[in-house]
């Protein structure tokens, strides 16, 4: 087996309206594509696609499941924004010899990361 790429990332939402207010209203995405009569939600970020869905028991949300981190242009401003919006802090902004990150969550509880990497000349080892 080889894997090629990968297809998308998915989070289960318990409420796909109040999901939707935070992914388009506080992370700003797009809608890319709405299937199974909109329990299905794709976003294109970048080249890839992050999808939000509430399709049954079989799937629910977790604060130790799915993990994604969006690069963001600038970490400090990211960080000030989801303060503003009220968004909950998983853990706050910190940094690595790599990157500064912090971890939010949305309405259910699913954990997201913001990440920037530091430019090549201030990285430590990133091991």
């Amino acid at each position: 087996m080889k894997i090629k790429a990968i297809g998308f990332v998915g989070i289960p939402v318990t409420d796909i309206q109040r999901a939707r207010e935070f992914y388009e209203g506080v992370l700003g995405l797009k809608v890319s594509d709405e299937i199974m009569g909109g329990k299905w939600i794709e976003y294109s970020v970048g080249t890839d696609t992050l999808a939000i869905a509430n399709v049954g028991e079989q799937w629910t949300p977790s604060n130790q499941g799915t993990g994604v981190a969006f690069e963001v242009e600038d970490f400090d401003k990211a960080v000030k924004h989801f303060k503003d919006q009220h968004v909950r802090f998983a853990a706050e902004p910190f940094e690595t010899p790599c990157c500064h990150m912090a971890v939010v969550q949305d309405p259910d509880g699913n954990k997201l990361m913001i990440h920037k990497l530091k430019p090549e000349n201030e990285r430590g080892v990133c091991k």
